[in-house]
């Protein structure tokens, strides 16, 4: 083997080898049955290795386990600093490379970590699509607080920005790290890069307060009611009904009727079913597992719909004030 450059299966089945059967076997535990299929016949097949061979791969693998830690620890910028001075540029790029190419590693990954207080004053005066891109690639909880302290005329357009955003260009995001931090401009991935999207701002609006909400998305009615619709959609969906209180859903028990909660509940999980049967009277449990048990076969368009119905309900009676359903930002329910 030592006349030919080792591919990466081959040096992970060399490793799994050299660490034994027992520890091997841990290891599987977390891997998929394609994986395991293909290391076993890899191990299968390996010939002779030379102590060499297995002592440079054992030192490869600890290198990157450090280097996984390191970024764990303070980021790839850190990682990269630690490693260069303990292994040299060379060394620490190609180990940081083959890392993050596994890890999928997200540009701006050294703002990640930053107090969002400090991250606004630092990127508020930029553009709205700049904004809206690097608020893609934090954690919705990052994203929230910053979109929750912007300008309020800026609020909305970041928001609409983030949720038709497709694909950025490396050159573009590239520039605005540059901006942001020119020494981790390197890292970025070569690929073109999928951020933003309908979800990103849902995960963002469930994160700030209510107040913030409600002006942007009132301000998306205005401007783009189908995608304003389309967000709600998706912020509330049937099975959260697991995060409402018991009079809470006894409120829209009242507002449904008998023959659509079979239908929605003929498609939902256990823990929905049982939520609200423990709210119904006894009775009518009885009545609406009857309607179930005979209403045979049910298209799972209906059941979506008739899912779909009920979130209407629930969204309504939230704007009417009657019940509140549990979010990020600083809800108190008391």
């Amino acid at each position: 083997m030592s006349k030919k450059q080792i591919s990466g299966k081959e040096k992970v089945a060399i490793l799994l080898i050299t660490l034994g059967p027992q520890k091997s076997a841990e290891i599987f535990k977390h891997l998929n049955e394609e994986e395991i299929e293909e290391l076993t016949l890899q191990i299968a097949n390996m010939r002779m290795v030379s102590p060499e061979e297995k002592t440079n791969i054992i030192e490869e693998f600890y290198q990157i386990c450090l280097a996984q830690e390191y970024i764990s620890e303070g980021g790839i910028g850190y990682a990269k600093e630690v490693l260069e001075r303990a292994l040299g540029e060379d060394k620490a790029v190609n180990i940081i490379g083959k890392l993050t190419s596994s890890l999928h590693v997200k540009p701006f990954e050294f703002i990640r970590k930053a107090d969002p207080e400090q991250l606004l004053n630092y990127i508020q005066n930029e553009h709205p699509q700049t904004i809206a891109l690097i608020l893609s690639y934090l954690s919705p909880e990052q994203s929230g607080e910053i979109l929750a302290n912007l300008p309020i005329e800026k609020q909305t357009d970041v928001t609409r920005r983030i949720a038709t955003m497709d694909r950025t260009s490396p050159e573009v995001v590239r520039e605005i790290e540059n901006v942001l931090e020119s020494k981790f401009s390197n890292i970025v991935s070569q690929d073109f890069a999928t951020t933003g999207g309908i979800q990103s701002v849902v995960d963002i609006l469930n994160s700030v307060d209510r107040g913030t909400e409600k002006h942007i998305m009132e301000d998306l009615d205005a401007r783009d009611e189908e995608l304003s619709e389309e967000i709600r959609k998706r912020m509330f969906v049937f099975e959260d009904v697991i995060t409402l209180d018991n009079r809470s859903i006894q409120r829209v028990i009242r507002e449904i009727e008998n023959s659509q909660w079979a239908i929605a509940l003929k498609g939902a999980s256990e823990e929905v079913k049982n939520l609200i049967f423990i709210n119904m009277s006894k009775r009518l449990v009885e009545m609406i597992k009857e309607e179930i048990e005979f209403m045979g076969p049910v298209r799972i368009r209906d059941i979506e719909e008739s899912q779909q119905e009920i979130v209407n309900v629930i969204r309504k009676l939230e704007e009417d004030g009657e019940i509140i359903t549990p979010r990020g930002g600083d809800d108190v329910i008391v």
